[in-house]
């Protein structure tokens, strides 16, 4: 059985916040505007495999929510509502399938946020024109997410299995 208390979940949604905050203050810049390394999707993945789906939905909202109001804005909730709730629920489907890798999961989890932000973008400045961005974006999520799951997939081996 796997932890679901409120403390559990609460201790992860700290964690997400920290990770937030602290990818807010990495001077890291691609060049590609938009695109951050998504720190706080190691914590996500690591819901879903350990904890589960509901549990990390709940912390994945909170978190971009209340990421939003400390160290963001309205504008940013929306944008991060838009690609998180999307790459969220693509991966736990395809976690769900046991067909996909953690590392395949996460990659694909990059580029749907991505593809999530850009739907918001278009719709907001009403211009279609904005997907000729997505291949740059494509690439930024692919290489993020994989790098993203290959330390999910290490912290993941790391911890010690619960029997509760």
């Amino acid at each position: 059985m796997k932890k679901r208390t409120p403390a559990y979940i609460g201790m992860f949604l700290a964690l997400a916040l920290v990770c937030s905050y602290a990818e807010s203050l990495i001077p890291i810049h691609f060049g590609i505007p938009g695109v951050k390394l998504g720190l706080t999707n190691i914590v996500v993945i690591l819901m879903i495999y350990d904890t589960g789906v509901r549990e990390a939905l709940t912390v994945s909202v909170l978190r971009i929510v209340l990421a939003g109001f400390l160290f963001g804005s309205m504008s940013g909730i929306l944008y991060s509502l838009a690609g998180g709730l999307l790459s969220f629920f693509f991966m736990a489907a395809l976690k769900r399938t046991k067909k996909f890798k953690l590392i395949a999961v996460s990659a694909v989890g990059g580029v749907t946020h991505n593809l999530g932000q850009l739907v918001i973008a278009a719709a907001v400045v009403e211009n279609l024109n904005m997907f000729y961005y997505f291949p740059v974006l494509l690439c930024a999520g692919l290489t993020t997410g994989i790098v993203i799951g290959i330390i999910a997939r290490e912290i993941l081996f790391r911890l010690p299995k619960q029997e509760l």
